[in-house]
């Protein structure tokens, strides 16, 4: 699998950070969840996957083509 940088509105070029890939899905780079009240809403999260937080206003960029 490739990524293409799609967009962040971090100014220090740390996370949150959106990217699309060559297989047509998107990845997301943001903040891990720990908070217990959080995680213990999460359903049928599978043992390969996790959760990340993000800014609602970063899915912009996953609306943009290229």
């Amino acid at each position: 699998m490739r990524l293409t940088f799609l967009g962040t509105d971090s100014g220090d070029g740390h996370c949150p950070t959106l990217y699309k890939t060559d297989r047509g899905t998107i990845v997301v780079q943001g903040y891990k969840i720990n908070d217990p009240e959080a995680t213990g809403d999460i359903r049928d999260l599978a043992e390969n996957e996790t959760l990340v937080e993000i800014p609602r206003e970063l899915l912009r960029f996953a609306n943009e083509d290229e």
